[in-house]
């Protein structure tokens, strides 16, 4: 793939974590820097889709929404209205397990022939990894004024290419979004 911006989606209500979540401590640096810390070796076009001045000590463009609270989707279309590149590396603020080593195999196997590329396990898809086409812009935008704002929802009527992972490979990609799972993910660690 020529080129490609990574656009990391932080925000939404974080109504479980009770705090922002891409700068909820683990391994004693916020979520945010360990996903950038993954994207690095692949590309430094990062982007931040959010309006919290909290991320500006982060040298990284800050897009706030474009159509506010229509939660992955919403910020997905800010994300695809203002790239530049075809196709758009699309993370959560919430997955600091995230791996240079996974991104690369994402992209490395991603067919242009789709227009968005998730992984997925036999249990569950992982939308908010993936790579997502500029093309696919007006097919959200219309999801969004139906009110339909369901990620699987969106994929379905997509062409799109899900790459399939062990089970054990979730671990990599889950995201975090209570205190609960944060413990967890910390005793699972230790």
């Amino acid at each position: 793939m020529e080129s490609l911006t990574v656009f990391i989606l932080c925000g939404g209500k974080s109504s479980r974590m009770q705090s922002e979540k891409g700068l909820v401590l683990f391994q004693n640096k916020p979520f945010i820097e360990h996903i950038i810390k993954a994207v690095l070796p692949i590309t430094s076009t990062i982007k931040l889709i959010t309006n919290n001045k909290e991320y500006d000590y982060l040298a990284y463009q800050k897009i706030p929404d474009i159509i506010t609270d229509k939660g992955p989707l919403g910020g997905i279309y800010t994300a695809l209205a203002n790239s530049e590149t075809e196709f758009n590396l699309i993370l959560s603020c919430d997955i600091p397990l995230i791996s240079t080593e996974l991104l690369s195999e994402l992209i490395s196997k991603h067919n242009q022939e789709a227009e968005i590329t998730v992984f997925a396990s036999e249990s569950r898809m992982h939308p908010l990894i993936g790579i997502y086409s500029k093309k696919v812009l007006p097919i959200i935008k219309s999801a969004i004024d139906n009110d339909d704002l369901k990620m699987m929802n969106l994929i379905a009527k997509i062409p799109h290419q899900i790459i399939t992972i062990d089970e054990s490979e979730n671990f990599h990609l889950t995201n975090i979004n209570s205190v609960d799972e944060l413990n967890d993910l910390n005793i699972n660690l230790s």
